[in-house]
């Protein structure tokens, strides 16, 4: 029995050993590693990829115009030839045989002719002959009526050459009319011989046809036809050789997706391999894109010409070409591998300010577009006029009265002292632009708190009630976003979060004390609209300006290139910084406009300042103006997410922007000031992947002791 125990426990200890062993290695096992890589600082190249085949500039597809038997074959593959030079004859014999008879339908023709003339010659000697029959027997019936008259002779004479007078003019004008008739069988019978002479031409076309001569000099690069061969012209001529021009200037005729043939325009550089000599690059330019689409298997394509010179003939016509066209190119950016684009953890989020906005709260500034580059394009007008003060209530003022008005059921007097109020406000927060940033945030809390007053006056307990409520509900959302706790709502007080780098505000107690934090994070009711168009954190062309005249930021930036590039003078400069700020409230004054108008009166206020700035500026000016603002609005941007390690050895979450990239990096936006600028740095830990558990790790059960259970 006693002996069975030590059994029992030795089994049971080794057991126990065994679990042990094999929770630690399973621990360990689970234990999540990251792949890192580097954020670097380098040149960035945007391509587009496609496929084609290198053609000559010019080849020339010789036929023939005529049917016939090939003669004489001239030239064959790879021959050099001149223009004029004959290449190949068609039996010529059916084509002399048609001249031939061409020619004896001519000279009949013309006989005709002859024959007609003497006719008419003949019947003209016979007019005049009539004419002179009525001339003498008019003299003598002239003559026989004196004698009448002097009694001489008898009336029956007068009257006998009188009939011979009108048989004479009758006969006259029988012999006229024959003369009509022989002078029209002259014309038809020339015309007979211009028709013959027609038919003549065309048989001697024909047979210089059965010569074929090279239409200019080159190359024949392809022959489809043989000595003996029937050719057959009907209606179509058939193609007997491809001449081309030539070969030291040659194209590849790329087709491009319809998703990035946006991205092309002329003159752009090119690179492209062809299989015949792997390892080799060949450079080229981009010289046409075609606007007629090619749609195959429903994708559409369009035709990039890219041209490249061809001196030492190594690359040949119909070789397939992989292209690469370089659409854009960055020196020394950030740069980001893309594999950390693609990372996601789990429970690892981003701060809610954007990583990439500046620190002055103009995240704005740069919505939409690369760096802020955009600022005349749409896309970055449309942030200034559609954004919100962005508080938990929703973005815009027509957003937040509508939430207003459902969740507090306000009557239709209420809503019209609502709007009193955003007008009379809105004003106010606009001004607040011109303030200094120092004194900006103290400025604005006075007026929402000026605000919230005006709008508990006009509501009823209950409703006042409601709205404190939601002013809490929305600082509580605002300071989880922002990183911050909202445990001191709970207990009776709330501070104010921080959403742009700003210092924390005062705490505040109460309800009063929500509703003041609900106020500072942005997301108070009826005016967060306009709030967020007058205040430093605001989307689209009010937070550019205020960068331009606070100095900083992507406008300043692009504003600084133009005095740079276009050789502004001081009285330039200053006019178009005036024009920046008079569009300022134009822009916020897109916020009152139904969002299905907004757009046309974006496009319209943008047209006026480009216009307004081109018309401060000399020609030559003008010219490199316009090619920066190509410029801008091509700078497009992207969002993304990117996780660093922190020095805790935890990743952190990033909302960044990204610019142009080459497939495996892509560039990393920031703006400057911005509050994370320091940790979105070059030479930062980025996590590019998740790895698997450590290698050499043991998985459970995969190695140690086997238990029975």
């Amino acid at each position: 029995m006693k002996k069975t125990s030590w059994a029992t426990l030795s089994v049971l200890v080794v057991a126990l050993a065994g679990a042990g062993w094999w929770w630690t290695q399973r621990a360990g096992g689970d234990a999540v590693q990251y792949r890192t890589a580097k954020i670097e600082r380098g040149s960035l190249q945007a391509t587009v990829s496609a496929s084609g085949a290198v053609n000559p500039v010019t080849q020339v597809s010789v036929g023939t115009q005529v049917s016939g038997q090939i003669r004489d074959l001239l030239v064959d593959f790879n021959s050099e030839v001149k223009a004029g030079q004959l290449i190949a004859q068609i039996d010529p014999e059916t084509f002399e045989y048609r001249v031939r008879s061409a020619q004896a339908d001519v000279e009949a023709a013309q006989a005709t002719v002859l024959t007609a003339q003497a006719s008419t010659a003949a019947g003209r000697a016979q007019v005049a002959r009539a004419q002179v029959d009525l001339n003498e027997a008019q003299r003598d019936f002239e003559r026989k009526q004196s004698l009448v008259q002097m009694q001489f002779i008898a009336q029956s004479e007068a009257d006998r050459a009188r009939a011979l007078v009108n048989t004479t003019i009758e006969a006259l004008k029988a012999t006229q009319a024959q003369v009509g008739v022989t002078e029209a069988q002259i014309k038809a019978a020339s015309a007979n011989v211009a028709q013959r002479q027609a038919a003549l031409a065309q048989a001697r076309v024909d047979l210089s046809r059965t010569r074929i001569v090279s239409p200019v000099n080159g190359i024949v690069i392809k022959r489809s036809i043989e000595k003996g061969q029937t050719v057959a012209a009907s209606l179509q001529s058939p193609e007997l050789f491809v001449i081309a021009q030539n070969l030291s200037d040659m194209q590849v005729d790329a087709s491009v997706d319809e998703s990035d043939v946006g991205r092309i325009r002329n003159g752009q550089r090119a690179t492209f391999t062809v299989d015949a000599f792997p390892g080799q690059t060949f450079d080229g330019e981009v010289r046409q894109v075609r606007k007629a689409a090619q749609t195959i298997a429903n994708v559409v394509t369009y035709v990039a010409v890219v041209g490249f010179s061809n001196t030492s003939g190594r690359l040949l016509p119909g070789m397939t070409a992989n292209v690469r066209i370089v659409t854009d190119q960055r020196e020394n950016v950030l740069k980001v591998p893309n594999a950390a684009l693609r990372v996601r953890i789990a429970g690892v989020e981003p701060p809610a300010a954007d990583a990439s906005a500046p620190s002055n709260g103009a995240s704005g500034a740069t919505t939409g577009s690369a760096g802020g580059w955009s600022w005349l394009s749409s896309a970055h007008a449309q942030a200034a006029g559609g954004g919100g003060g962005g508080g938990g209530v929703g973005g815009g003022l027509a957003a937040q009265r509508e939430r207003l008005v459902a969740e507090l059921q306000l009557d239709e007097a209420q809503q019209a002292k609502l709007d009193a109020i955003s007008a009379d406000m809105r004003p106010r927060f606009m001004a607040l632009a011109d303030l200094d940033q120092a004194a900006r945030p103290a400025a604005r809390q006075k007026l929402m708190g000026e605000m919230q007053q005006k709008i508990n006056a006009m509501l009823s307990p209950d409703q006042r009630a409601k709205y404190e409520q939601m002013q809490a509900r929305a600082a509580a959302a605002r300071a989880e976003r922002s990183g911050q706790t909202a445990a001191a709502a709970g207990a009776g007080t709330a501070a104010a979060p921080v959403a742009t780098g700003e210092p924390k505000k005062p705490a505040a107690t109460g309800a009063a004390g929500a509703a003041n934090a609900s106020a500072a994070a942005g997301a108070t009711a009826a005016t967060a609209g306009a709030a967020g168009g007058a205040d430093s954190g605001k989307s689209g062309a009010t937070a550019p300006v205020a960068a331009a005249i606070a100095g900083g930021g992507p406008l300043q930036e692009f504003r600084n290139r133009m005095v740079t590039e276009l050789k502004l003078g001081a009285d330039q400069a200053g006019k178009i910084d005036g024009l920046i700020a008079e569009a300022r409230p134009r822009f916020g004054a897109l916020r009152d406009l139904a969002a299905e108008e907004r757009p046309k009166a974006r496009d319209r206020i943008l047209a006026d300042l480009r216009a307004r700035i081109g018309d401060s500026l000399t020609p030559e000016q003008k010219i490199r103006y316009t090619a920066l603002l190509a410029e801008a609005g091509g700078r497009t941007s992207t969002r993304g997410r990117i996780y660093l390690m922190g020095e805790d050895g935890k990743p952190r979450a990033y909302n960044v922007r990204l610019g142009i990239s080459d497939g495996s990096s892509s560039e990393l936006l920031v703006a400057p000031g911005a509050p994370v600028a320091a940790d979105l740095r070059e030479g930062a830990t980025v996590i590019v992947g998740i790895q698997s558990p450590a290698a050499g790790a043991a998985k459970p059960g995969a190695g140690g002791p086997r238990l029975a259970f």
